[in-house]
């Protein structure tokens, strides 16, 4: 789930990006308790000061708040990630053998290509992508530390890994293979039911590329995504387990 600010944050934006004239602090407390969620003026008050420092919301005088192209694009990244998310979700609640089966192959398929990604990434990665790879564990460290979904940030990596090969065809191959990410939150889902860390093996890798070594990091990712593989096999013997 997000957390609550993030989800304060969701909920301003959206009712922002439906009105033509600014709204107030007291309306947006009134708009958002009809939306179930339960919040004071002042508090209300506080949030709008963060969105305005952050340029998600412009602040027109003593007629209220606009909502600015930052907080449009920001709005819809956030309404892109609750779709994958709940895509994520509804595709966990369909899974049974069958489909266990799928999944590993999905990961027995991504193994073959991002071991070369990798490799590649070793070897090719600029400066300034390997600072990114960074800023994404330090963030999915950061989330993980407060109980928050991840998934974003482990599409994220790969992503990076990925452009920085330098190889169009395989990264064509894995973008295909990942769905756009929409599997990430089903895998998260299953690694933090069996214990799993995604954060680990991302920053196995990362040091790996920071090292420009190829073989390192092409043996880290294959741990990452065999470990991952281990993880979906646990999952199904615990629920087997728990409906036996």
């Amino acid at each position: 789930m997000p957390s609550e600010r993030q989800q304060y944050y969701y909920e301003i934006l959206s009712i922002l990006e439906d009105k033509a004239e600014p709204v107030g602090s007291g309306l947006l407390r009134q708009l958002l308790t009809a939306r179930g969620v339960e919040i004071s003026e002042a508090t209300v008050g506080r949030v709008l000061s963060e969105m305005d420092n952050k340029d998600l919301t412009q602040r027109l005088g003593f007629q209220g708040r606009v909502i600015t192209s930052s907080g449009k694009q920001k709005l819809e990244e956030m309404r892109s990630f609750q779709h994958r998310q709940t895509y994520g979700n509804r595709f966990l609640k369909t899974l049974d053998s069958k489909k266990k089966e799928d999944l590993i192959d999905i990961l027995v398929a991504r193994r073959a290509i991002e071991r070369e990604l990798a490799r590649l990434a070793a070897e090719h990665a600029t400066e300034g992508e390997i600072r990114l790879m960074e800023s994404v564990c330090q963030e999915q460290e950061k989330y993980i530390a407060i109980k928050r979904i991840t998934a974003e940030q482990d599409v994220r990596f790969h992503e990076l890994v990925a452009l920085s090969a330098r190889n169009k065809v395989l990264t064509a191959a894995l973008d295909l293979i990942r769905h756009d990410g929409q599997l990430s939150p089903t895998l998260e889902y299953i690694r933090t039911t069996v214990g799993g860390k995604l954060a680990i093996g991302h920053s196995k890798i990362l040091e790996a590329i920071k090292q420009r070594d190829p073989e390192k990091a092409e043996q880290a990712m294959v741990q990452h995504i065999e470990s991952l593989i281990e993880d979906v096999q646990k999952f199904w013997t615990m629920d087997n387990d728990n409906n036996q």
